[in-house]
């Protein structure tokens, strides 16, 4: 059944698993980090969603939004003296958004339902496993390209072929349209072949541009203004 859930609009695509480290300093999402920690909001998760190319939430509503996100679910919160807060939180399970609420908190909510994998993998599968392999390769010589060494490190060998495909593109640069693509595929087997892709080109680029990706920044902003 759809469920509402606070919402967090910004200018990045968060993957399960992955790491979110947020700045912040909006007073309505001040107010939602009051409620996470108080158990006003249940589960201490909120909904990340990807804010399009020239759009405002505030003033174009749910067309200004992704379809799909991803919950993040808080770790960990430091109040500031002025009030503001830093949090680390973790990608926890996608959604699609299908409608959203600008009245019942001073923050955004949203109708969603959740987006489980529509199938299974079979970690011995052999085309399960060369392409897990192949996508490592891929996400390694990426990085050797990218970062220095100290900058990047493989993802353990716990991490399993459905998982895969979101841990390898956390620590990667890659376009938001390619990582919003990423989320929304629900093939573990597909989403493998595309980050072998997605990787393979911006290495490409990146030795043939000669260039390196500027470094993300520790904390990212929170939306809106100061």
């Amino acid at each position: 059944m759809p469920e509402s859930i606070p919402l967090f609009p910004l200018g990045t695509v968060l993957m399960p698993g992955a790491s979110l480290p947020l700045h912040i300093f909006e007073p309505r999402y001040r107010q939602l980090t009051v409620d996470l920690v108080t158990g006003a909001v249940p589960g201490r998760e909120f909904g990340v969603v990807a804010v399009r190319e020239g759009f405002d939430p505030d003033r174009h509503g749910i067309d200004a939004l992704a379809p799909v996100g991803c919950t993040a679910r808080l770790l960990d919160v430091r109040r500031l003296p002025d009030g503001r807060y830093d949090v680390v939180t973790e990608g926890a399970r996608r959604f699609r958004l299908l409608d959203l609420d600008d009245e019942s908190k001073s923050y955004l909510c949203g109708t969603v339902d959740w987006l489980p994998d529509t199938s299974t993998v079979d970690e011995s599968d052999p085309l399960t496993r060369m392409l897990a392999g192949s996508a490592r390769v891929a996400h390694k010589a990426y990085c050797a390209a990218a970062w220095k060494s100290a900058d990047w490190t493989e993802p353990a060998k716990e991490v399993g072929p459905a998982e895969l495909a979101h841990v390898l593109a956390s620590d990667c640069l890659l376009p938001l349209a390619d990582r919003q693509a990423l989320l929304e595929e629900r093939n573990p087997l597909e989403r493998l072949r595309v980050i072998r892709r997605y990787l393979a080109r911006e290495r490409g680029l990146l030795q043939t541009l000669h260039a390196v990706p500027t470094p993300m920044a520790g904390y990212v902003e929170d939306f809106g203004p100061n």
